[in-house]
């Protein structure tokens, strides 16, 4: 049998690992506007015209907080807060900030700079925020239960609806769609001899994260299920990471684990 989670234990997990993926961000964010990359391709005065003239304040305010220096001092404040929320723990103040911080540096990349580990980090945060707020209404232990519940059922609903949408293309039942995508990492065309250009191979592989994706659900079952499914769930990652170079991918999907590991023994909550 798998270890449950205590409330408190699955709390301070998360913030921990919500603080460490952050904070790669946000070191990241900080080298790319150290290295002056932002202002020869993502460069401000260009992107304002994708900002709605009205209401005028709204361009105004963001015209400000894009300056270069102003920007840098945004991920210093960031970067600090993130810091206090990991050494102190996390209050309503730490997330309406990180989630409003989150939301100005994606409105900055044009909506996203990293697809699924921005909405996952929005997620995180969001649940974070309606813990807090529940809880100013009631008991925190209340709060933090319909926080972890929203993350873990983004988490588990992610995993699902992607094990459908590769079950319902031909080319990924087949193994094609594997040896396309390793083809095109960052470490270049598989060699000729891979075993991931073997049709059956690729085929088997590609069957397991379909069938591991469609059965993610299965994960409420009990702390035990949850614990191998998030295993799994932490390779899987990793590999993606290995081939991709998609880091936050990996620590955004790993913060949700403590949610769905605690959300796993809700039999003990109702």
């Amino acid at each position: 049998m798998g270890q449950a989670l205590e409330l408190a234990q699955a709390v301070r997990m998360l913030e921990w690992l919500l603080a460490w993926s952050l904070g790669v961000q946000t070191l990241e964010f900080l080298r790319i506007h150290r290295s002056g990359v932002v202002e020869r391709i993502w460069h401000w005065p260009d992107q304002k015209d994708d900002i709605p003239d009205r209401p005028a304040w709204l361009k105004a305010t963001l015209g400000h907080l894009y300056q270069p220096a102003m920007h840098q001092a945004h991920l210093w404040l960031r970067l600090s807060v993130i810091l206090h929320m990991a050494w102190q723990g996390s209050s309503l103040g730490h997330f309406v900030f990180l989630f409003s911080s989150a939301v100005v540096v994606l409105i900055r990349w044009r909506g996203a700079f990293n697809g699924g580990s921005d909405f996952m980090t929005l997620v995180v945060l969001t649940g974070g925020l309606l813990a807090h707020a529940v809880g100013l209404w009631s008991r925190p232990e209340l709060g933090w239960q319909a926080g972890l519940w929203y993350i873990s059922i983004h988490a588990i609903s992610s995993y699902f609806m992607s094990g459908w949408v590769k079950l319902k293309h031909a080319q990924w039942r087949s193994g094609r769609a594997l040896t396309i995508f390793l083809n095109g990492a960052i470490h270049g065309p598989l060699p000729a001899g891979s075993w991931f250009r073997k049709p059956w191979l690729a085929r088997l592989s590609a069957w397991g994260f379909i069938l591991w994706e469609c059965a993610f659900p299965l994960a409420l079952g009990g702390p035990a299920q949850a614990q191998a499914m998030c295993a799994v769930a932490g390779v899987f990652h990793f590999l993606v990471f290995w081939f991709f170079g998609l880091n936050r991918f990996f620590w955004a999907w790993v913060t949700c684990f403590p949610a769905v590991i605690y959300c796993s023994n809700w039999r003990l909550y109702i």
